[in-house]
């Protein structure tokens, strides 16, 4: 791009006068001068600045029609472009251009060249790539410039498979200062293994390391993911004792550590917070999903009322909020919302748009959504499955399963287990024993606890009891609780009644955290007479603190949802539901139905 375009054109804002005698300057160097008030710069240190003005605005083509119009460039340049391309998130382009330096440029790569390789090739995920660059740092000396190994210990605690590598690296650092320790923190949370994240902070902090915001915010989310109530408090009086406590990302990892821990704290926290951002009101939403849905969609009102707009992160969990209340109106609405806002075509908001609709009994706009996606993932794949499989569509489910595995996907435990409890709803039994059969001989995968509690579920509900206590004994682990209580489930259902007070001794071997499996072991001794058994599961009930939790349903009426508990006294017009119950029960003794008294599980003691 020449000196005269840039001077013209009218996109472009004014350059600055001493840039300008500078260009001219270069055009006029053969014509004698008064000497400029000033030391004009070389021409490629000017074309250096300026492609870094385009990278800050983002400008990545105007930036590369100037890198190839320069007739001269050296490795200052040549870095300039590969540092913008990676801080553009243009990282292969970036790899693009360090592969052509190291061609064409008759200098050595420095540290800066290297650290903004190392930094595409994470970009990247290219552990290959990032080993080549490791090995030209040894080479050419640069081992041991702090910025360089510090992007070497990211690469590896980003790219490999286990924090072994990365741990190395740490260790050969001679002086390390809070990026060190950070990225290591990073490497093992990121991972999912909080428990290494915070004992590598405790060493931070033993070691009198240097400490920054990132360093408690990373410190934070690794209490989060464990959900280490205890040692997030005292990372919070760090914080505040560092004078952290107005650091809008610290105090965001501190809200989403407290929301996993303890939601009152969680709330004396939040309102606590003298800034907030959209990060702050997404945590604080996501806290609320699973435990109270109602107050996490009373929440986004309120975040919408102060002015924040919603993104993917922030409808996903309103969607999944809408899910677990079953309101259809409000999860349509939502989806509305989706639409006007363009993020129609999100992958995550997609899969969690068809996961509400099956929840909320509509199957047909679950198809709908599925059908229309251009990309699918696995959990698009296993969300419809499981939708299908839930409102007793079998065939659809099995059918569904072959077009994933013949669009080339490899369907992992979570798809089996969706698959299978589709055949167990559907009576599909030996189509579902193929797909067992398939998991461990085809795919080989390993069989767990909910694999096999879903195979004993699709033996039991077809009748085949014995089947499926063959497949209980050829487990490779001990049966747990939800295995034996399938098996106990088809027992009963089945009149099976010697291996029902097997399977309730089994049970009750195993000291069951559940109370509905007490209760339900106590009522089969009941049911049996054995009251002398009945009484003493009674008393274990009671021992370990257990309690049937009360049923509880709800139902939306003129978009307001209202609750129902189990011997429910207290609400607005219950007179009026109990009413309606007693004309219900009139019309079910009409119909000649029968209740059966032996399947039910009702707890005597506490009316639940």
């Amino acid at each position: 791009m020449s000196a005269k375009r840039l001077l013209s054109t009218p996109q472009y804002h004014q350059i600055p006068p001493t840039i300008k005698n500078s260009l001219q300057w270069t055009q006029n160097c053969t014509t004698q001068q008064p000497k400029p008030p000033f030391q004009p710069k070389r021409p490629s240190i000017l074309a250096t600045n300026i492609i870094k003005s385009y990278f800050d605005k983002g400008l990545t083509k105007e930036a590369r029609t100037l890198f190839d119009e320069m007739p001269e460039r050296d490795v200052v340049v040549w870095t300039a472009m590969i540092a913008g391309y990676a801080s553009c998130n243009h990282h292969a382009r970036a790899w693009v251009v360090f592969r052509n330096m190291m061609r064409e440029c008759n200098e050595y790569p420095n540290a800066f060249t290297m650290s903004s390789a190392l930094k595409a090739c994470k970009g990247m995920n290219s552990l290959s790539c990032g080993g080549l660059v490791h090995g030209m740092v040894v080479k050419f000396g640069l081992e041991g410039c702090l910025y360089v190994d510090n992007a070497v210990l990211d690469l590896y605690a980003t790219c490999c498979a286990t924090m072994v590598e990365a741990c190395v690296v740490f260790g050969g650092i001679r002086e390390k200062n809070s990026v060190s320790w950070t990225t290591l923190i990073a490497g093992y949370t990121h991972r999912g293994d909080g428990y290494s994240g915070l004992q590598a902070f405790r060493q931070m902090l033993l070691e009198e390391a240097e400490t920054n915001a990132f360093s408690f915010s990373i410190a934070g989310r690794a209490c989060a993911s464990i959900g280490s109530h205890t040692t997030g408090r005292q990372i919070h009086g760090a914080v505040i004792k560092q004078g952290y406590e107005s650091n809008t990302p610290v105090m965001n990892s501190i809200l989403d550590m407290y929301c996993r821990c303890d939601l009152r704290e969680a709330k004396q926290c939040f309102h606590g917070m003298t800034e907030r951002d959209l990060i702050t009101w997404n945590t604080w939403i996501a806290g609320y999903e699973k435990s109270d849905s109602i107050e996490c969609l009373y929440i986004f009102s309120q975040m919408e009322y102060e002015g924040f707009s919603p993104n993917c992160f922030t409808l996903s969990s309103v969607v999944a909020a809408c899910s677990n209340l079953a309101v259809l109106n409000c999860g349509q609405q939502v989806h509305g919302t989706i639409i006007q806002r363009g993020f129609d075509r999100n992958l995550a908001l997609s899969n969690a748009l068809i996961d509400m609709y099956a929840k909320c009994g509509n199957i047909s706009d679950s198809q709908q959504i599925f059908i229309e996606m251009s990309i699918r993932d696995l959990v698009s794949w296993t969300s419809m499955m499981i939708g299908y499989g839930s409102h007793g569509y079998g065939k659809e489910a099995v059918e569904l399963f072959d077009q994933m595995v013949k669009s080339g996907i490899r369907p992992d435990r979570i798809v089996f287990m969706a698959v299978l409890g589709a055949c167990s709803h559907a009576g599909l039994v030996d189509k579902g024993l193929s797909y067992f059969n398939s998991m461990i001989g085809y795919y080989n995968l390993t069989p767990n606890q909910e694999i096999y509690g879903c195979v004993v579920d699709l033996l039991g509900r077809a009748g085949r009891v014995k089947e499926a206590y063959e497949i209980m004994e050829g487990m490779p682990f001990k049966p747990d609780e939800s295995v034996w209580g399938a098996f106990l489930g088809a027992c009963k259902a089945h009149r099976h009644p010697d291996m029902e007070k097997l399977a309730a001794r089994r049970l009750l071997d195993l000291g069951p955290n559940m109370a509905g499996t007490y209760v339900t072991v106590s009522n089969i001794y009941a049911a049996e007479g054995m009251w002398g058994d009945f009484a003493k599961v009674r008393k274990l009930m009671r021992g370990v603190g257990s309690r049937k939790e009360a049923g509880r349903s709800w139902v939306q009426v003129r978009n307001q949802v209202c609750g129902f508990v189990v011997g429910d006294k207290v609400g607005a017009h219950i007179e009026w539901v109990y009413e309606v119950l007693d004309v219900l029960v009139l019309h079910m003794v009409e119909a000649g139905y029968v209740p059966d008294l032996d399947c039910l599980t009702q707890d005597l003691e506490d009316g639940t």
